[in-house]
């Protein structure tokens, strides 16, 4: 069997390709196509815990992570072969088929480009035999020239797959026929050749106004604009790839929950390199939740909780905090007996010191509000896990009282009580017993990621579960059946422009849906 590959690729980052990838998946897949999602490079500290290599835990990007569940796929590696994870601003953890790569971490990004293409192009080929349909996602945009011959993730993938590709745009952002425009233009004419359709994200009025644009646009090019997509802002699909939503959620001033009642305003810390941000989702879709970013002491006046999320660079993120003041305001939040919860980097930060004898993130004191000493080691724990809260939990953590808990951990860093110090108590075990969570007062410090996407855990602290993760894919893909043209996700599947124009293998055949 050998798969037809879709591909949405963007003009910019952030313009919906994530997005429109994962609607597409779930759309192929309830048209009965065996569909799986691929991106050759993703760059994000947004990552999962999936099935790697010889039966080892891997990671990939929680994009491709979403998406293999939008196609009713089981999550591999292969579906992001090559995942970045920035560390500073010149410098990446390279994890290739899920697991770090030290020796392409340290390399020249040109110089590796070709080593992991290799990797990359093997994964694309065995999806492609495996499945009817191969959703790709794009990366950044596929005209930035003076990237076009190292860049294996747009075009290079689009050819190699003979993907049928649509570009979308942000037409919120303005300038949107310029932008679709230019990109098409800054093509090779053979890579033009793959661009099946144009796409319109975000707009907002009537869409009668856009009339001639997209007709000029399909009168220089050749391509049609196959969808104008509404501004949907609940649609209730975690972030994407590291860019987030600053907008509050929630009504303001503490206001916008349900029955009149206040929200409950969580502020989660967002130091410039936190990580899995995209497990913090189902707080954002509850009314009862306002949720904010909080970058200065400002942003944590009136909060009820303080969350310090995970962080790929613990050290760094810490010193930033520190600088930004933002130490003082948590350690007042504390003492006045308000909840405050580190998840990972976060449970790190809370404790007493980073060790790190390797040179993998630093050494720090740390905030000193948990009795616990954080000693990194050279090797990564991946892992999903199943575990269990105390029944001693009390205080504001007492909802959570012998309650099981599902999630994952991908961290270095390796937690326990400093010798000196009062006992922190041990709170949440995993299977085998092991503690990974601990709590002093109102202060609550965990490994699990995901604990937020546990429907008992969202049910126990707020009194209502997730809205369902099918229920979102199902959403994103009648959405997109009502707004693309008619027949036009269908005709993707068949053989593109480039085929047709004489190429010599014979062009893929899809299975018929069962």
């Amino acid at each position: 069997m050998t798969g037809r590959a879709v591909m949405v690729l963007g003009t910019t980052s952030g313009a919906g390709k994530s997005f429109l990838t994962t609607a597409l998946c779930r759309w192929y897949a309830r048209q009965g196509y065996k569909v799986a999602p691929y991106k050759a490079q993703n760059m994000s500290n947004n990552a999962r815990v999936v099935p790697g290599v010889a039966g080892r835990a891997g990671e990939i990007g929680s994009a491709q992570y979403f998406q293999a569940l939008a196609a009713r796929a089981r999550p591999d590696v292969r579906m992001n072969p090559v995942l970045l994870k920035p560390e500073k601003d010149t410098a990446s953890q390279v994890v290739v088929l899920g697991e770090v790569d030290d020796a392409l971490s340290r390399a020249p990004w040109r110089a590796r480009s070709e080593t992991l293409w290799t990797h990359a192009r093997g994964a694309l080929h065995e999806l492609l035999a495996e499945n009817d349909v191969v959703v790709i996602e794009g990366a950044g945009s596929p005209a930035e020239i003076n990237l076009h011959s190292s860049d294996y993730v747009n075009m290079r993938t689009a050819r190699e797959a003979d993907a049928a590709c649509l570009l979308v745009t942000d037409i919120d952002r303005g300038g949107a026929f310029a932008h679709l425009f230019g990109t098409h233009q800054l093509l090779p004419e053979d890579e033009r050749a793959l661009i099946r359709g144009f796409v319109l994200n975000r707009f907002r009025g009537d869409a009668a106004l856009l009339s001639p644009g997209p007709e000029m646009l399909q009168q220089m090019t050749g391509v049609p604009t196959l969808a104008t997509l509404p501004m949907w802002r609940g649609h209730g699909l975690p972030e994407e790839d590291g860019v987030f939503d600053d907008r509050p959620t929630g009504g303001a001033g503490g206001s916008g929950g349900s029955g009149g009642v206040p929200a409950l305003r969580i502020a989660v810390v967002a130091y410039p390199r936190l990580s899995n941000l995209d497990e913090f989702q189902p707080l954002r879709n509850l009314p009862d939740v306002r949720l904010v970013w909080a970058r200065g002491a400002a942003d944590l006046d009136g909060a009820d909780w303080i969350v310090l999320p995970g962080s790929k660079a613990v050290a760094a993120d810490l010193a930033w905090l520190r600088a930004q003041r933002l130490d003082v305001v948590i350690a007042a939040h504390a003492a006045a007996g308000r909840p405050v919860l580190g998840i990972c980097g976060g449970l790190q930060m809370l404790g007493e010191a980073l060790v790190d004898p390797h040179g993998l993130d630093g050494n720090a004191p740390g905030l000193g509000l948990l009795p616990l000493v954080t000693l990194f080691e050279r090797d990564k724990l991946l892992r999903d896990s199943e575990c269990r809260f105390a029944p001693e939990l009390d205080g504001p953590w007492s909802a959570l009282a012998s309650l099981p808990a599902r999630g994952y951990e991908i961290h270095h860093g390796r937690t326990a009580q400093h010798p000196s110090l009062p006992t922190a108590l041990p709170v949440l075990f995993d299977g085998l017993g092991e503690p990974l969570g601990w709590r002093h007062g109102p202060v609550l410090g965990h490994y699990l990621h995901g604990l937020f996407e546990d429907e008992r855990v969202l049910t126990a602290l707020f009194a209502r579960p997730a809205r369902p993760l099918d229920q979102v894919f199902d959403e994103l893909a009648d959405y997109i059946d009502r707004h693309f043209a008619p027949g036009a996700l269908q005709s993707l599947l068949e053989p593109s422009p480039l085929r047709a124009r004489g190429a010599s293998s014979p062009p893929p055949q899809v299975s018929s849906p069962p």
